[in-house]
């Protein structure tokens, strides 16, 4: 028993020829050849394009975690402010229901503004490291009743 290969004597395309040569002599590639060259080039383009769309999706995935980053980012700064405004809103409703005292308002009246109720006098109290223009000033609110000749000449000659 003698085996017999598939593979035929003299190839159907010698190695160092052309396409057009061959087919002057005679040995054509055959359909079978022909139809498994087509094959492999659509399987070489079906692999391309399945790389090209695998790629495509990596980066889209890729650029959708960044802009996920870039949203968690601000989301947290916005948290950090809003919890800074809600501090300083819950101290403006302390500060409002602080001032529906009208005791409250009374006295920041008179700290700050320097208000006095009608029939009251103001007392300054003047340190001794104040200005001469404080004590003439304070000299004029409680002399106010000894004339206005007296408070020229304090004025211009000093207290004594």
């Amino acid at each position: 028993m003698q085996r017999r290969s598939r593979k035929p004597q003299f190839p159907a395309r010698p190695e160092e020829s052309y396409g057009h040569v061959t087919s002057a002599i005679g040995l054509e590639e055959t359909f079978g050849h022909q139809r498994a060259r087509r094959q492999s080039l659509f399987k070489q383009t079906l692999m391309w394009i399945t790389g090209l769309i695998c790629a495509v999706l990596l980066l889209g995935t890729l650029a959708q975690a960044w802009s996920n980053s870039q949203l968690t980012q601000t989301v947290q700064s916005e948290q950090l402010r809003l919890q800074s405004l809600q501090q300083r809103n819950d101290q403006l409703k302390k500060d409002v229901n602080k001032y529906k005292d009208p005791a409250v308002i009374e006295s920041e009246a008179r700290q700050q503004l320097g208000y006095v109720r009608p029939g009251e006098k103001p007392v300054v109290v003047v340190q001794a490291d104040t200005t001469t223009t404080t004590r003439t000033a304070s000299t004029r609110t409680t002399k106010s009743d000894s004339g206005y000749w007296l408070e020229w000449l304090q004025a211009l000659f000093g207290n004594g």
